[in-house]
C-alpha cells in the first residue's frame, strides 16, 4: 500500500470519525452552549467560532444554531460574515475531502442516469452551487460533499458558495441578534424582531421566485441550454 492510498485512508477514518462525533453529539448543541462557550474567548472568539463552524459543517452538526448563535455573540453584520466565513470554509474542506478520496473511484463506476445527472452539474458549474444554494433543494452538508464527487471547479464552487448563501446567512444572524435584544429589552428589541421577521420571509420567499423565474418559458426561447442541466439537477 503506498504512502497516497494510506493518507486517504487516514483521512477518510478522520472525516468518518469526526461525523460520529457530530451525529452523537448534534442534539447536545445550543444556541445557549456556544454563547456560554465564546463568551469567555475574547480576541480569539472569532477565529475559534469560524473553525468551530467549518469543523460542524464537515461533521454533518446542525449550521443553522451557530449561524443564529453568530447573531447572539456579535451582531448582525459581524456575525453574518463569520457564520458565513466558518459555513464556506466547512463546504469546501468537504468538497475537497470527497473529491481527493473518493472522485476517481466514482468517477470510473458511475453511468447511466447518474453519469447524465452528473455531467449535467458539471455543464451548469457554478450555476447549478449557486441554484443550490439559493434553493435548499439538497441537505446542505450532503450537498458539500456530492459536489466534491464531480468536476466542478473549486474556486467557482467556493465562491458562489459565499455569495449565494449570504442572504440566509444574514436573514438567521438576524434572528439570532433580534433575540438578543428582545431579552436585552426596549424599542429596540423590537424592532429587531420585525426586522428578522421580514427577512426571514424574504428568505423563504426566494426560492418560489427563483423556481418561478427558473421555469418561465419566455426565458428559454433565447437558449434552453442553461435550464435543462438544471432541470435535471433538480431531480429528487
Amino acid at each position: 500500500m503506498n504512502r497516497q492510498v494510506q493518507f486517504r485512508l487516514l483521512l477518510l477514518l478522520l472525516v468518518v470519525g469526526l461525523i460520529v462525533v457530530g451525529v452523537a453529539f448534534r442534539d447536545a448543541l445550543s444556541i445557549g452552549a456556544l454563547e456560554r462557550g465564546f463568551d469567555d474567548l475574547g480576541a480569539w472568539a472569532p477565529l475559534v467560532f469560524m473553525a468551530a463552524y467549518a469543523i460542524a459543517t464537515v461533521a454533518f452538526m446542525p449550521g443553522l444554531v451557530f449561524t443564529i448563535a453568530g447573531g447572539v455573540l456579535f451582531g448582525p453584520v459581524l456575525g453574518t460574515l463569520f457564520s458565513l466565513t466558518g459555513a464556506t470554509i466547512g463546504a469546501m474542506l468537504a468538497f475537497l475531502v470527497a473529491r481527493y478520496v473518493a472522485s476517481d473511484w466514482v468517477a470510473s463506476r458511475i453511468g447511466g442516469r447518474l453519469g447524465r445527472l452528473m455531467k449535467g452539474v458539471e455543464r451548469e458549474g457554478w450555476r447549478f452551487v449557486a441554484f443550490t444554494r439559493l434553493v435548499p433543494v439538497f441537505p446542505f452538508n450532503l450537498l458539500n460533499y456530492a459536489l466534491g464527487l464531480t468536476r466542478i471547479g473549486f474556486l467557482p464552487y467556493g465562491v458562489a458558495t459565499f455569495i449565494c448563501m449570504a442572504p440566509g446567512a444574514f436573514a438567521y444572524t438576524w434572528v439570532g441578534h433580534a433575540g438578543a435584544e428582545t431579552i436585552a429589552g426596549g424599542r429596540s428589541g423590537i424592532q429587531a424582531v420585525l426586522i428578522a421577521l421580514g427577512l426571514v420571509a424574504a428568505v423563504v420567499f426566494l426560492p418560489r421566485l427563483i423556481r418561478r423565474v427558473k421555469h418561465d418559458p419566455s426565458l428559454d426561447s433565447g437558449n434552453g441550454s442553461t435550464s435543462k442541466p438544471l432541470e435535471s439537477g433538480d431531480s429528487r
